[in-house]
């Protein structure tokens, strides 16, 4: 399904050029759950930017379903954001005025779904995510949690293939974390890539592999419940996403 060779992305300030990433490949294939960790400025996020096509590589290919994302259009990518990945960022993105199911509506808004249509699916989506009967409430009427949750609900909306969690539990506390990472391996239960960034190797470990990028390389590859031996902690065994 991801398919990356040798990519590079290389940001020009004017002053100076910084490489975030020197010559990445990785593949991941279709139902996989991977996570991608690595400290702070390691280049997973702008990894993230580019397999989400929020961004694209300065040098190397970038395959998504055998299609080079590198030659797409803009309006290319956005159809293809719109409709095969689903992303969920550490610091939700809700639209603070609307209620959780308008939130949930949005993606389908653009793509020009009619209301009842979208209104369903969307209510779909919350349910699916434990929170249909929080449907009308705003974002400041729901814990960090709910908040995640709702905005999972919006990436599940539009039906992708493809899950992209941006350190999904950076903003919650332990118990609210474990719950969105139930959720995510319920989905990829259900057959949909996930794809998760953290600086956790407990998160990490929970997924099926892992890929460890430090100075825009990758350094480690392995099963996931081998991501927590990073810090010796035990809390990564157990079941995965």
């Amino acid at each position: 399904m991801i398919v990356v060779e040798d990519v590079e992305k290389i940001y020009d300030t004017g002053i100076v050029q910084v490489a975030a990433l020197r010559g990445v490949s990785l593949n991941i294939g279709s139902g996989e759950s991977v996570s991608v960790i690595g400290p702070s400025g390691s280049g997973k996020s702008t990894l993230m930017n580019i397999l989400g096509c929020l961004d694209r590589p300065t040098r190397g290919n970038y395959f998504l379903d055998g299609r080079l994302v590198n030659e797409l259009s803009d309006d290319e990518l956005a159809g293809v954001r719109n409709k095969k990945i689903g992303f969920v960022f550490q610091t939700f993105n809700l639209l603070p005025r609307v209620t959780a199911l308008e939130n949930v509506e949005l993606p389908l808004v653009y793509s020009g779904v009619q209301p009842a249509v979208r209104r369903e699916r969307a209510l779909s989506a919350l349910e699916t995510v434990g929170l249909g009967e929080r449907a009308n409430h705003r974002p400041n009427e729901l814990s960090g949690g709910q908040a995640q949750r709702v905005a999972i609900a919006r990436a599940l909306v539009t039906e992708p293939s493809i899950i992209l969690a941006d350190e999904p539990t950076g903003n919650l506390d332990t118990k609210s974390g474990l719950e969105i990472i139930g959720i995510l391996k319920e989905l990829h239960e259900q057959g949909i890539t996930v794809v998760v960034v953290t600086h956790n190797p407990e998160i990490a470990a929970k997924t099926e592999r892992f890929i460890e990028i430090k100075d825009g390389l990758i350094v480690r590859e392995g099963k996931g419940a081998d991501a927590g031996k990073m810090t010796g902690s035990e809390e990564g065994k157990g079941e995965g996403i």
